[in-house]
């Protein structure tokens, strides 16, 4: 008989400001909020330190990105170690001269920086102009190691690929957390904003089934850009379970904080029960390594 192996999730859905300190005090406020409610894994939206400034390409932005260790590693680490909690934070990567990364650290609950993950997957999409600012990752697909749980992170357009999730559900990941930053071009938002949104949830939910274990998704909300058009990020951060149900979600336009148990136990009996990972055909999948089989 299992016996249950619960820990708590935090999930803090940020509105962002063109203020960095703002910014920077809103997290840690949703940081202490998520841990006063009992969590002990913390997870920021993707970029959270500024607004999302892959609106445009602008050279000046580059000056946001810092290094890692950095200030803000120190800084979140400094929290993490007081309040005793894990801490998944989403920063613009210096890591050369000339050479930046979307990249997502893991500050376990001692304050020690676990590792980081670079976002592998980079989009290029009319708003989201990520390949003038970010390289590829060059990290692979991770899991980490925390005080709590193993815990495997992925960032953004990274939700779209089955592949980067089952590699990383592979790697023993009990939950993909997925920081995140997405949402309306207000324009289209009346004809294909439930299908986007939904699709965006479905996706995520089923890495959640296919590979038996929580999935975490903590986006950004509000406005920002153009009043005329500009990005409409639509919050709805969520944590779904192993048969992707969600468990907590987040309103579309509020920012705050959600906390949420989850069972690691949960894990082996979904598994046993629905044992994808057991009927996996891997003598067959050689072709997935081919861009397009003709």
């Amino acid at each position: 008989m299992n016996r249950s192996r619960i820990v708590q999730i935090g999930l803090v859905q940020m509105q962002m400001m063109n203020d960095l300190e703002a910014n920077a005090q809103a997290a840690i406020a949703g940081v202490r909020e998520a841990a006063a409610q009992g969590a002990q894994i913390i997870c920021l939206p993707e970029l959270f330190r500024s607004l999302y400034f892959c609106q445009s390409e602008d050279h000046a932005h580059f000056a946001l990105a810092e290094a890692i260790p950095g200030p803000s590693t120190e800084r979140f680490a400094a929290l993490a170690r007081e309040l005793g909690v894990v801490i998944i934070a989403s920063l613009f990567e210096k890591r050369a001269e000339g050479l930046y990364h979307n990249t997502a650290v893991v500050l376990d609950a001692d304050g020690t920086l676990v590792g980081k993950y670079r976002k592998m997957h980079i989009p290029d999409d009319p708003l989201f102009y990520e390949k003038f600012y970010f390289t590829p990752g060059d990290l692979g697909f991770q899991v980490f190691q925390t005080r709590f749980a193993r815990v495997g992170v992925l960032v953004c357009w990274d939700q779209w690929y089955p592949e980067a999730a089952r590699l990383t559900a592979l790697r023993g990941a009990d939950l993909l957390f997925y920081p995140t930053a997405i949402g309306w071009h207000p324009s289209e938002k009346a004809e294909y904003g439930v299908a986007q949104h939904q699709s965006w949830e479905t996706i995520q939910r089923s890495h959640g089934i296919a590979n038996g274990c929580y999935v975490v998704s903590v986006n950004r909300t509000g406005h920002e850009g153009d009043p005329a058009g500009g990005i409409e990020f639509w919050g709805q951060s969520f944590l779904s379970d192993p048969s992707g149900t969600i468990l907590t979600k987040a309103p579309v336009a509020t920012p705050g904080t959600l906390v949420a148990e989850v069972d690691l136990a949960r894990l082996d009996v979904q598994r046993t029960h629905w044992p994808f990972l057991r009927d996996r055909r891997i003598d067959a999948y050689g072709d997935m390594t081919r861009r397009y089989i003709d």
